[in-house]
């Protein structure tokens, strides 16, 4: 690593930072910023982290160090608690063009050579150009463990006022294994999804269900928050080709790539993979452009009126509002397109329904929500009036708790 970098001479008390999120972490400054944080006083931190992938409070290095991020992670818990650590709720494209109307004082991010020598970001771009637009520095870690994905954009090196090279593997985050009940649901979704549909998913084990049920289908598309394992497979054999895309054929659009080394292999080696900010990958007028577009999201619970609850548990923020919504609306303009809202019709080993009276909070509201899937069955709740949607979900609620929903 460069030791020209003086963190000491280049922060102070007022300034606003914004550090990359997701699997493009500058990991190596955050921790030269930790071995010097008195550096951090005064700084407001603004992130957008992702469990599992980042794990830094950067409101704990030094008095009146804060935190802004978007998404709740376990590692920013007690720094909320303690009121160090300001949690925005805001969808991502709108988040976009709050970060770039900040003006932020110092950008950290990560870049890396491609396999051709030249300078690209790291494999997560939703919100850098944004942070970019007007910062004051640009502090880059160059990460020389990994090849940047081919696909990525070019960093431009007259804005980087400051490079700092580092040699780390990337924080990988292991594929997750799905039960029956995902498998279930992977198998149902699979059968709303029509070749040459263009499809989005996002994380977790019935998202790599539903990408792992696809495998017969025709000519899909990707425009995506991210790329994953699941993805990445279906590319390989042939199913996920990009063919029927009004825009962007042939071309698989996405913001981030999660996985491990082997998945960052392939990126670097596969370009038809194109990073693009959340203010294209999230974007309604783009997606409008694309027949069939496929929205597949998750939830922690949906109401009987059909408010979807993503982010609130136990009577605490558990994640963020994220994407989701953004793409639940853009598939309404979408020629032909329909979103999906999946998840397991219980939890906590079946003693909680996830089908419920009301949500704590709404992430998604009632006008928003198309189609949801347990592993009971489909609710198209689109059409539906308010009583037809409510016995719609029962329906597809675990047996033992269909009763008491009807009672509720």
């Amino acid at each position: 690593m460069n030791d020209d970098l003086d963190l000491a001479g280049l922060l102070s008390p007022g300034m606003q930072v914004f550090v990359g999120g997701g699997s493009n972490e500058p990991v190596a400054l955050l921790e030269r910023l930790a071995a010097t944080p008195e550096c951090a006083a005064g700084v407001t931190f603004t992130q957008f982290p992702l469990p599992g992938l980042n794990r830094y409070d950067l409101s704990v290095l030094a008095d009146g160090a804060r935190a802004r991020s978007f998404f709740m992670a376990p590692h920013l818990r007690a720094g909320f608690d303690a009121g160090r650590v300001q949690f925005v709720p805001m969808q991502m494209r709108a988040a976009y063009e709050y970060l770039r109307a900040q003006r932020f004082d110092v950008v950290f991010t990560q870049v890396a050579y491609d396999r051709d020598g030249e300078l690209r970001f790291g494999p997560n771009v939703d919100f850098i150009d944004a942070a970019l637009d007007g910062a004051g520095c640009v502090i880059a870690e160059l990460n020389r463990a990994f090849l940047a994905p081919a696909g990525a954009p070019r960093v431009d090196s007259n804005r980087i006022d400051h490079l700092v090279e580092s040699n780390r593997v990337l924080t990988g985050l292991p594929s997750p294994e799905p039960d029956t009940a995902a498998r279930e649901i992977g198998r149902i979704v699979a059968s709303l999804v029509p070749d040459g549909a263009c499809i989005q998913t996002g994380i977790g084990a019935i998202p790599a269900a539903i990408l792992g049920a696809l495998g017969e289908k025709n000519d899909l598309g990707l425009h995506s928050g991210l790329i994953d394992e699941g993805g990445r497979q279906l590319i390989d054999q042939g199913v996920m080709t990009g063919a029927h895309k009004a825009i962007d054929t042939k071309v698989h659009v996405v913001g981030m790539g999660i996985g491990g080394t082997d998945l960052f292999d392939w990126l670097a080696q596969t370009p038809s993979v194109v990073f693009k900010g959340a203010n294209y990958t999230h974007e309604v007028a783009v997606i409008g452009r694309l027949e069939r577009f496929i929205s597949i999201n998750s939830a922690v619970e949906i109401d009987l009126l059909g408010q979807v609850n993503a982010e609130f548990a136990a009577g605490r923020q558990i994640s963020g509002t994220g994407g989701s919504v953004d793409f639940m609306r853009a598939a309404r303009s979408s020629p032909g397109g329909r979103s999906i809202v999946a998840m397991t019709a219980t939890a906590g080993g079946g003693k909680f329904s996830r089908i419920v009276a009301r949500v704590p909070v709404v992430t998604a509201l009632r006008t928003d929500v198309d189609i949801v899937v347990t592993e009971f069955g489909v609710a198209e709740l689109g059409p539906l009036d308010v009583a037809a949607r409510a016995e719609a979900l029962i329906a597809i609620a675990a047996p033992q708790f269909r009763e008491q929903l009807r009672a509720q």
